[in-house]
């Protein structure tokens, strides 16, 4: 059966699949620690105030699709519990959401009409300031862990909590990789998929070329790269193969934010139900999270995710 899945996967060479969404009966945890917080955005179509966000927010909400995700994070005394009810009732696990007595992470930001860069206004980290994940002991048998972008120092001390995970992958950003190099490669020597943009790859391999880039990151410790490229899609390479995936071109792109957590979210959720990780499994993962990243920057938050069933992302 070929995979062809409401019209938003358009490299049907690189995808045919052997089985439907459903198709792996075994089910493995899946574990992710990273930022939630209240984003206010304004974009030339609209805008938002104190709307859910986060880095764990988006990738747990489109992990859901294939697995039940396990969710560590912290936020406020003022966090609407009606968010926390939301991301129960998609199938988050929250026993690792940790509520302090300050006030939730808070960020807002504005866009131009290319959707490329966010303008920041503001950045409260609030009580995200003095975040040191805990593990709750029902977590620490994750089979599959994301460290969402974080400090290393803390990425690191995560995996020190989990007791034998079967794939370890991480994302990044430029400030970590500034401020915190060589914490970041200590990091690395312990991860097996490194998520990050392409400027990113370029910056912390001092490489223009983004496959040198690539081969500079192995040489750190993980097996395969993943290099978001924005609008213009997706890059996996590892030792053996290298694939490009293009991002789904919209007629209305809304809002951004969000877009390649829910990238990730979708990969690693296909992937921790994947047998094996091959590239035949990373091409299907690198389309389903394409494909889910794309319904998300059509509506503010998670709003868009919240409103599609699994037959959208199918076929």
């Amino acid at each position: 059966q070929r995979f062809v899945p409401q019209g938003r996967v358009h490299d049907v060479q690189a995808i045919l699949l052997n089985e439907n969404i459903g198709g792996v009966p075994e089910i493995m945890s899946l574990l992710v620690v990273g930022s939630i917080a209240l984003d206010s955005v304004k974009t030339p179509f609209g805008k938002a105030e104190d709307a859910l966000g986060g880095s764990a927010v988006y990738f747990s909400c489109a992990a859901t699709f294939f697995n039940k995700a396990r969710l560590v994070g912290v936020v406020g005394a003022d966090f609407p519990a009606k968010y926390i009810k939301l991301l129960g009732k998609r199938g988050v696990d929250t026993q690792g959401l940790k509520i302090d007595g300050g006030k939730t992470f808070r960020w807002k930001g504005e866009y131009d009409y290319d959707l490329n860069t966010a303008h920041t206004i503001y950045t409260h980290l609030n009580v995200f300031a003095d975040f040191k994940p805990e593990i709750p002991a029902a977590y620490r048998d994750s089979e599959n862990v994301f460290l969402a972008n974080i400090d290393p120092s803390l990425q690191l001390d995560v995996l020190k909590q989990i007791d034998s995970p079967r794939l370890i992958a991480c994302d990044t950003m430029n400030y970590w990789i500034e401020s915190k190099p060589k914490q970041l490669k200590r990091l690395l020597e312990h991860v097996d998929i490194f998520f990050c943009n392409d400027r990113e790859a370029r910056e912390f391999s001092g490489e223009h070329n983004l496959l040198k880039a690539a081969r500079y990151i192995f040489s750190c410790g993980p097996k395969i790269a993943i290099i978001k490229k924005g609008e213009h899609g997706v890059l996996c390479v590892s030792k053996k193969f290298v694939f490009s995936y293009p991002a789904y071109i919209l007629e209305d792109p809304f809002d951004p934010t969000g877009a390649g957590d829910t990238f990730a979210g979708g990969f690693m959720g296909y992937v921790s139900r994947a047998k094996r990780v091959n590239e035949a499994e990373l091409r299907k993962a690198c389309a389903f999270g394409t494909i889910l990243a794309s319904y998300t920057v059509e509506d503010f938050s998670v709003n868009r995710l919240l409103r599609l069933g699994k037959k959208d992302i199918s076929g």
